[in-house]
């Protein structure tokens, strides 16, 4: 009975620092392609952005599984990394001349993305702060 307690308890506890470090989610469906863009919190509060991309793929026996790469991006990257990619999403087109880089990445959704990031107010998240408790 106690030790039935006590897993309730740890589960509580999980629960709630799932629900405290989910602050924003996004998924974008991308052909056979799923991306999950979260916003979470670290227990200083501190912001950061996981980029997950998850593949349905089929293992052996025929089960149905999902191949998962993940991508952490702390504040302080939030502009470079911005800028990188529209150049690289800016290199394509110049390549193949299919779709512009401004339909994928205007340059205002660049510049009010890019304002906002930084914007807010952050303190520097370090990747062994996730772990470690208050």
């Amino acid at each position: 009975m106690e030790e039935e307690a006590g897993i309730k308890e740890v589960i509580n506890g999980l629960e709630e620092r799932i629900n405290k470090e989910e602050i924003f989610s996004k998924v974008v469906r991308a052909g056979k392609r799923t991306y999950f863009f979260d916003v979470k919190a670290t227990r200083k509060d501190d912001y950061y952005l996981t980029i997950t991309e998850s593949k349905k793929r089929l293992g052996k026996e025929g089960k149905v599984f999902y191949e998962k790469h993940k991508i952490f991006l702390y504040k302080e990257d939030f502009v470079k990394f911005a800028e990188g990619l529209k150049e690289a999403v800016s290199y394509i087109d110049s390549c193949q001349n299919e779709t512009t880089a401004d339909q994928i990445l205007s340059e205002s959704e660049f510049h009010e993305d890019k304002e906002m990031l930084v914007s807010a107010e952050f303190t520097n998240v370090e990747f062994e702060d996730l772990g470690k408790k208050q």
